[in-house]
């Protein structure tokens, strides 16, 4: 031991929530229990899209990546004994996020908590929803509003909490370069300060204040040398924009405070045991070097593309943690890679080239422009594209994937039906039946004047808090305070990227999408068709839609004409759509778990439409039994994470059609 005085630990956290607020509140008081120091909620995909669980587009989607949430009730249940004054939260929440901190402030009020105390984090960062995770709700122009009218409010009444927490780790999922992560997730900061400071909520002299609590959440991949370069580039490049473009003097206001969950996008379906040391080796990224160490971490469980990990399984990703912060010496020394040449030429290159996308943004109008023209979004699928492609050629290696793949039998998956935790389906209905019950016994005449004055508020320009607080307080839910939004600011669909990115594989002779390519054009020759049509589908709340997106673009490289409109569709639009468009297949992507619910209704559908010939395949986190039981309901395909060779799937999927139109097989080497 030195006699320098050991630094304290990060915060400690497990992302968790499911099925209902009870459950999950007995989750986080178990995991307090263990020894984690923060909270870290996850929200179901109707709460972070403003649906009640009610709603036709909630099917099959409430408590399945995360905790319900759609009432006072709901978050009085999900924080009962855990005194909010004494912790740290993080709620990644986005669109819904002033509804869901209205909610926290109330829940805190009531237990008698001093709301200027509360310590934690929305994440609040709307712009890589548009990008990658896919729920937001409002345009644009709309959304910042939302987020300038927290970050003003908090600042003069939650001082110490972080209203936003730039997001650049679903832009590295998406397939973001780190000079991209760096300069995408900056270009978002810089578009809300700039609101913020223009809307005149915030004087001239607590401008440090606001900087100060802005904070991010970033990726950490596998190259770790590579993701701590990216960190330390991270903070020299805050603290250059908050200085000169912003005029911060105070050293602390420009600190550049973020918190992380490594990467998960690299974690496999094949050898899952592999994803554990993938996963300290990505920690080490953030914590490694004390300059530009996390302020908070937390880490996914091993199984995570199995399905939804167990309470065990989160607490061995605790365990890595506490491993390191309290066995290791890690914490008791200064910044161990102060003075390498190696590691400051790293950074210094990340630091040049970021600061030149940045710049390429701002003179395309900043970052919410570069949404709407749909750039952003383009870059990232070509960058996703290009990584899939180094994937399936071997280029960048991935073991027991596209090498090492010869495995002894692996214990921990034996059972795969209990390698992972399953949501009770009747869990949905009694979320459902609550609901009900608590829009009866509420005072409908005061939660209906709510809503007229949070309409009228969002009509006007005055702070959008104080209306949310009362709709809170009046008992509205979640779906009704996002419709009376929706009513004034109306909807968004983001742009796909699909069809600005340009071609990854190459279909020279020789080549596996060549062959493909000859593929396709002989069935649909066969078939008396220009091309062969397949229709990429997205039901339900899912927003997670890179996998769809790459399916799309191969799809189309191959020669398909592809449908594709991207996310939050319901069954019926999906049929409507491959009836109309007169599709030879209908491939569904759904990573929420709600394939269950979702896929059998269009199959259903198909039929009733007189379309039941038409192959569905099926891609998504699905379990073993779940994907048997999709192929015995009607599903041609089922393809799953291990399915990493994306020339082979569109392969296969003509083989499918070739079936369906009782063609005889092709053989094509892929």
């Amino acid at each position: 031991m030195t006699e320098r005085q050991k630094d304290r630990p990060w915060l400690m956290r497990t992302y968790a929530g499911h099925s209902t607020a009870e459950a999950s509140n007995e989750l986080y008081r178990r995991n307090l229990a263990k020894g984690q120091t923060g909270l870290s909620v996850a929200f179901d995909l109707p709460t972070q899209t403003g649906y009640d669980p009610d709603h036709v587009l909630a099917r099959g989607e409430v408590g399945r990546v995360g905790v319900p949430v759609s009432q006072l009730g709901d978050m009085r249940r999900l924080f009962q004994d855990i005194p909010l004054e004494r912790m740290n939260t993080s709620m990644t929440i986005n669109a819904t996020a002033m509804w869901l901190l209205a909610m926290y402030q109330v829940v805190a009020e009531e237990q008698g908590a001093d709301v200027r105390q509360l310590q934690g984090t929305t994440q609040n960062d709307i712009v890589k929803e548009y990008l990658s995770r896919g729920t937001h709700v409002f345009p644009p122009g709309p959304s910042l509003r939302l987020t300038t009218d927290m970050i003003a409010y908090t600042v003069h009444h939650i001082p110490k909490w972080n209203p936003i927490n730039i997001c650049s780790y679903h832009l590295q999922e998406a397939g973001a370069t780190p000079v991209q992560e760096i300069a995408y997730a900056m270009s978002t900061a810089i578009a809300v300060l700039d609101s913020v400071f223009a809307s005149g909520q915030v004087p001239e002299d607590r401008r440090g204040d606001v900087v100060a609590r802005i904070s991010f959440f970033v990726n950490a991949g596998v190259r770790f040398v590579e993701e701590m370069c990216k960190m330390r580039a991270f903070g020299r490049i805050w603290d250059r924009i908050t200085h000169e473009r912003y005029g911060i003097e105070n050293p602390r206001h420009r600190r550049f405070r973020y918190g992380v969950q490594v990467n998960s996008l690299g974690l496999t379906e094949a050898q899952p045991e592999n994803n554990v040391q993938r996963i300290v080796l990505e920690m080490l990224a953030v914590t490694l070097s004390k300059d530009a160490r996390a302020r908070a971490v937390q880490l996914p469980a091993w199984n995570e593309a199995l399905g939804l990990p167990r309470p065990w399984d989160q607490q061995w990703s605790l365990r890595i943690q506490q491993v390191l912060a309290h066995e290791s010496d890690l914490l008791e020394y200064d910044d161990i890679f102060e003075g390498s040449h190696v590691i400051e030429e790293k950074v210094a290159g990340l630091v040049t080239d970021a600061l030149a996308e940045i710049d390429r943004i701002q003179e395309m109008g900043g970052a919410m422009a570069a949404v709407e023209s749909g750039y952003l979004k383009a870059e990232l699928v070509a960058s996703h594209a290009a990584r899939r492609a180094r994937i399936e050629s071997g280029e960048e290696k991935i073991v027991g994937v596209n090498c090492y793949e010869s495995t002894e039998p692996n214990p921990l998956t034996a059972d795969l039906d209990t390698a992972i935790m399953t949501v009770d389906p009747a869990s949905e209905a009694a979320v459902v039946a609550a609901l009900h019950r608590w829009r009866d016994d509420r005072d409908e005449v005061r939660a209906q004047e709510a809503l007229s004055v949070l309409k009228k508020t969002a009509a006007g320009s005055e702070n959008l808090m104080p209306a949310t607080l009362e709709c809170v307080r009046a008992g509205v839910t979640t779906g009704e305070w996002a419709w009376a939004l929706r009513d004034v600011f109306g909807e968004f669909r983001a742009p796909t990227g699909v069809s600005g990115a340009p071609v990854a594989v190459t279909a020279e002779a020789g080549t596996p999408l060549a062959s493909v390519r000859a593929k396709v054009a002989r069935t649909a020759r066969e078939l008396g068709a220009g091309r062969l049509r397949l229709l990429v589908g997205k039901p339900g709340l899912d927003g997670h839609s890179n996998g769809a997106e790459q399916i799309a673009v191969r799809a189309r490289d191959a020669g398909f004409e592809v449908v594709y409109q991207g996310i939050r569709l319901t069954p019926e639009q999906i049929v409507a759509a491959a009836v109309a468009e007169d599709v030879h297949c209908v491939g569904l992507s759904i990573l929420s778990g709600s394939h269950a619910e979702l896929v059998p209704d269009v199959l259903a559908r198909l039929r009733a439409a007189g379309a039941g010939d038409v192959p569905v395949i099926v891609g998504g986190i699905i379990p073993a039994a779940d994907a048997e039981a999709l192929r015995a309901a009607g599903v041609a395909a089922v393809f799953t994470p291990k399915d990493f060779g994306i020339t082979e799937i569109i392969g296969r999927i003509v083989d499918e059609i070739r079936t369906a139109n009782a063609l005889d097989p092709l053989e094509v080497s892929v």
